[in-house]
């Protein structure tokens, strides 16, 4: 039997554990933006839809929450146990990143999450409002730092390499590098766009049911809306995206283009099998000079070509050929659905159309599938680099560890998050079929005091 590839199987094990958490984060960045206008609706207009809403959907967060923390402690310990050389040589600029998101973000969500989960009861409205919106904060915080340093292996910029490692030479230009503006705009967009899909799916799935009817109404109103302006937001931003990535890293956009020439006039090509040992496509259909057109703004603009490097220095073309392939058809996907919701909202059949109703639940989890459809453009589409054009995968990897351990710990990963996953997915599952609570809040049930305007800590007897 032949040895087993530490390399490949660390990227392997590192690829799975990250593509897992991320679901997480995705949902709670957005959905922590929802809650925030949930509340404010509720205390604005004192409708206790908005205050079921907010019920409700804050209890799915707190599912979701739990899961991304468990999710992402384990990255850590493969910094260490499998990646030590990528690890030393960049410690000095990606280690106080990743510092700074803790002491930043993750204080500020574990600070104010248990009054915002937990302090309906114990503070007043403006306090319990605050913690909401302190939490939503701190989930795009730690975004904002998590992706500095992601965006700083893919455009390294600010640092020198002295000595064998990675030193600072100025902050600012580390943390705000080429890349970083557009992927934190197109990464938040993305949780915002799916946090609406989930929450059009399920309310479109009361809606079909008969079920929870008032409040799935408001509900898939508000996703409706925020669908119609999110997702041509995300078409756009990911142009600019793609336009500074053909700056800095043209072989990337080179492999998403299937393009293996450097050429003028060059074609998009909507379907090929891009072949990298013959350095070829089979199979093409393409749209004429629209590569050029959509890159170079140009029908003459010059499109770079994969044949520009050697082959060892090319990415995997074909996963990042189709990964982009399928996060732009889903995003064009999402563009028609709130399109298709503008029109029956001017027709005045939105909580009618039983086929906009079906396509929502239908997508409900298309956007976790565009997302990571795009981190699989991103990160595979670096390779062979760590670093981009400086440090190489291969050089990045523990001196010491071997295949059949990291072998077995990817098994054990599998198991553990298969079982993780399930019980997520089931008491998620448990929570929509049970729904929101009902409207009439219970005799024998406080109403919170941001209904009644009490002082913190004054209970009052209902009336």
């Amino acid at each position: 039997m032949p040895p087993l590839d530490a390399e490949i199987l660390a990227r392997l094990q590192f690829a799975f554990t990250v593509s897992f958490h991320i679901l997480f984060p995705t949902l709670t960045i957005g959905l922590a933006g929802f809650l925030v206008f949930f509340e404010a609706k509720y205390l604005r207009s004192g409708d206790e839809v908005w205050l079921v809403l907010y019920r409700f959907w804050v209890k799915i967060f707190a599912l979701t929450f739990g899961m991304g923390v468990v999710s992402g402690l384990v990255l850590s310990y493969q910094f260490g146990t499998n990646w030590s050389e990528w690890s030393r040589i960049t410690g000095p600029v990606l280690g106080p990143l990743i510092g700074f998101e803790v002491l930043t973000a993750f204080f500020l969500e574990a600070g104010f999450l248990g009054i915002m989960l937990f302090g309906w009861q114990k503070v007043g409205p403006r306090l319990h409002f605050l913690a909401t919106c302190l939490v939503a904060i701190g989930t795009v915080i730690s975004a904002f730092w998590i992706l500095s340093a992601n965006s700083w292996m893919q455009t390294p910029a600010g640092a020198s390499f002295v000595d064998g490692q990675y030193v600072v030479d100025d902050w600012l230009a580390v943390i705000f590098n080429p890349s970083f503006p557009w992927r934190l705009m197109h990464m938040t967009t993305a949780s915002y766009l799916t946090t609406s899909l989930v929450i059009t799916g399920i309310s479109a799935f009361y809606l079909l049911s008969g079920t929870n009817l008032e409040v799935a109404r408001k509900a898939f109103s508000v996703g409706m809306w925020a669908l119609l302006v999110l997702a041509p937001m995300q078409i756009f931003l990911g142009d600019q995206h793609g336009l500074n990535t053909l700056e800095h890293q043209p072989m990337k956009v080179a492999a998403m283009e299937g393009n293996w020439e450097t050429q003028p006039y060059a074609p998009f090509h909507i379907f090929a099998m891009p072949d990298q040992k013959l350095q070829k496509n089979h199979l093409e259909i393409s749209i004429p000079w629209a590569s050029s057109l959509i890159l170079k703004h140009s029908p003459s603009g010059v499109v770079p070509g994969l044949k520009e490097v050697a082959v060892e220095d090319q990415p995997p073309v074909g996963i990042v050929f189709w990964s982009f392939r399928v996060m732009v058809g889903l995003g064009f996907l999402f563009l028609l659905l709130g399109l298709w919701g503008a029109f029956a909202r001017w027709r005045g059949t939105l909580y009618d159309a039983r086929g906009l109703k079906r396509l929502a639940v239908a997508l409900t989890p298309a956007g976790f599938v565009a997302t990571l459809a795009g981190w699989f453009v991103t990160e595979v589409g670096r390779q062979p680099w760590t670093v981009y054009g400086a440090m190489r995968t291969e050089d990045s990897i523990s001196p010491t560890v071997t295949g059949a351990s990291i072998a077995t710990t990817l098994v054990l990963f599998l198991i553990v998050y298969g079982g993780l996953f399930g019980a997520y997915l089931y008491y998620l599952s448990k929570l929509v079929r049970k729904g929101p609570d009902p409207l009439t809040l219970r005799e024998t049930e406080e109403k919170p005091e941001a209904i009644r305007g009490a002082r913190p800590g004054l209970v009052v007897p209902a009336e």
